[in-house]
């Protein structure tokens, strides 16, 4: 549970490991944990949820300070680094494990992501297609796939893919950006 100082968030937005590499680097982010959301059985492995058949996205578990960021600005942040009018993909990755999702934990970040994808579909002119869920469950993906761009920085996706997404986190939310 989240203590008065902080918050939480989770988002889907294809695989885990570009958004853990993203929101980690994002100042007043306490945690960034991958893992699976959304689905309807206890416990999934990834090779579960790489199949597509459980019901579970792979997701990010945000702990957050409010008073150093917002909920709003995690938004703006998640908006930014993923395409939410894809239906169940991003890129190469393909199927509703890799849907665009947002679980919101209180009723105040389930208005802010309403009104955030109502905008984003004006911006944008297509339609978003960005699930917005009630959380419920949240399931620690295994320790391989944790802090997968610091563990596996010279593998070429993450110097291809995550990279440079940190870059442009540097330069389009400099004032975000945690050193």
């Amino acid at each position: 549970m989240s203590k008065p100082d902080r918050a939480m968030a989770t988002f889907g937005m294809g695989c885990f490991y570009c958004p853990e590499a993203i929101f980690k680097k994002v100042n007043g982010v306490i945690s960034v944990i991958p893992g699976y959301s959304g689905g309807h059985i206890k416990a999934p492995s990834y090779m579960m949820v790489k199949r597509g058949i459980r019901g579970h996205a792979e997701v990010v578990q945000i702990s957050y300070e409010p008073k150093i960021v917002r909920f709003e600005q995690l938004l703006e942040i998640f908006w930014y680094f993923h395409d939410p009018s894809t239906l169940n993909r991003q890129g190469g990755d393909d199927g509703p494990q890799y849907r665009s999702v947002i679980f919101y934990h209180s009723e105040k970040q389930k208005k802010m992501a309403l009104s955030e994808k109502i905008g984003k579909q004006k911006t944008i002119k297509r339609t978003v297609l960005t699930e917005i869920d009630k959380f419920s469950d949240f399931y620690p993906a295994e320790n391989k796939h944790i802090d997968y761009y610091n563990n596996n920085f010279n593998q070429p996706y993450c110097q291809l893919v995550i990279q440079p997404k940190l870059e442009n986190l540097k330069h389009e939310f400099s004032s975000l950006f945690n050193r």
